[in-house]
């Protein structure tokens, strides 16, 4: 049986290249802190967003670009922006 193509969206990836270059921008800027307890504080906090996007990019390389790839990228965009007004980075 052939395997099924991959539906592959532009935009879609420009928004996940972006999301890729936000994570780890604030991974660079947690991991800059000197205080080792709040250090630990802000990677478990960002964990979340990390997970959720590691999650938004392997459903798109696996599957592609599908009905749920815009909710998985409106889950990563509020989690990240929680992360943002919770925390001060």
């Amino acid at each position: 049986m052939a395997k099924k193509r991959r539906k592959l969206n532009k935009d879609f990836e420009k928004k996940i290249y972006s999301s890729k270059k936000n994570v780890e921008l604030v991974l660079a800027k947690i991991y800059d802190i000197d205080d080792e307890e709040i250090q630990k504080e802000y990677i478990s906090a960002f964990n979340k967003v990390v997970y959720l996007f590691e999650q938004l990019k392997n459903d798109y390389e696996s599957i592609g670009f599908t009905n749920d790839s815009e909710n998985l990228m409106a889950n990563y965009n509020n989690s990240f922006n929680l992360f943002e007004s919770e925390f001060e980075i």
